[in-house]
């Protein structure tokens, strides 16, 4: 893809939306361009992430593993549970906590069709960060503010969860 047309796409990107063209094009050098197939595991729950991806084309999913007590005899055994779908269309990043902290991945995504995806690894943002503050401020900020929401919705998602536990078991 162009450059004039990957900047057009960084323009649409949520976490970048505050940014004007010439701090798009300090972004541009930093993020890779990647083509991935339908079924390839983009990230592995477990395993260390250092790259976030902005979502162009495509859709994943979400999936996470659940310790499950099977049975009084049988013990502990992993499941794993699809959460969501995401596509581009509605998304435009994923994998944004591994520019932040430097953590093993809290979830799975494999792409459920061919996806393109532009990597952003936690050096080279650090990096942009240091030579260019004002930009990281405005792309940190905007990462804050969705990482508030997940918080926010995912306490909402509880509380209606231990009520409707609480109300099968009180039946």
């Amino acid at each position: 893809m162009a450059k004039n047309a990957e900047i057009t796409f960084l323009q649409q990107v949520d976490i970048l939306a505050d940014l004007t063209r010439a701090e798009l094009d300090r972004i541009h050098p930093i993020v890779t361009r990647r083509q991935v197939t339908a079924g390839a595991v983009i990230m592995r729950e477990g395993e260390p992430g250092d790259e976030m991806y902005l979502f162009a084309e495509g859709e994943v999913t979400v999936s996470k593993n659940l310790t499950l007590k099977i049975g009084k005899r049988a013990g502990f055994g992993q499941a794993e549970k699809s959460m969501v779908s995401l596509n581009a269309e509605r998304v435009s990043f994923f994998g944004d906590m591994a520019i932040i902290e430097n953590d093993t991945r809290s979830a799975t995504i494999t792409a459920a069709t061919d996806c393109v995806l532009y990597a952003v690894s936690r050096g080279d943002f650090e990096d942009l960060c240091s030579r260019h503050p004002e930009v990281g401020v405005k792309v940190l900020r905007r990462v804050a503010k969705v990482l508030s929401k997940r918080v926010r919705d995912g306490n909402h998602d509880l509380l209606k969860l231990t009520t409707a536990l609480s109300l099968a078991i009180n039946r």
